[in-house]
């Protein structure tokens, strides 16, 4: 199973562009504080993951996120192999994201915090309609009431 999660700041900006067949594509990167300070030094030790985000996911993150958000991340580990300028081999490790959670507040006209999903091949059938579904944003507000906690 190759599943991640991680919760943290984003480092920079997102960076939007399209590949050649027009799909969207969002990378950013995110500062992970580890759980345990170093024994010797008594620093917090941080960890730097670059995250890739792709179609409506991608575009929800770049127009809504920003350096110093906040935002949790649930998807997948991939590795890749480059050449440097100096001519030696690399490896890099990216996290595909699945799911984006925004968990800092917005600034006036951002989007709320919540939870964002990549959109599946085949969209799962739903149970019943939400309650609210604007059509241009892509979010769905759920009545308080409804929540199971």
């Amino acid at each position: 199973m190759n599943k991640v999660y991680l919760i943290g700041n984003l480092t920079r900006d997102p960076e939007m562009r399209s590949t050649q067949s027009g799909i969207a594509v969002c990378n950013f990167s995110i500062a992970v504080n580890r759980r345990f300070r170093n024994a010797q030094t008594g620093q917090q030790e941080t960890d730097f993951f670059n995250i890739v985000a792709w179609r409506q996911l991608a575009e929800l993150c770049s127009r809504y996120l920003a350096k110093g958000r906040k935002v949790a991340v649930v998807g997948s580990i991939q590795t890749r192999s480059y050449e440097a300028q100096d001519g030696s081999k690399r490896t890099a490790f990216d996290i595909v994201a699945d799911e984006v959670e925004f968990l800092s507040a917005g600034q006036a006209g951002g989007a709320p915090a919540g939870e964002y999903h990549a959109p599946s091949a085949a969209p799962a059938p739903r149970a019943q309609a939400p309650a609210y579904a604007p059509a241009d944003t892509g979010f769905t507000q759920v009545d308080d009431d409804e929540l199971p906690f």
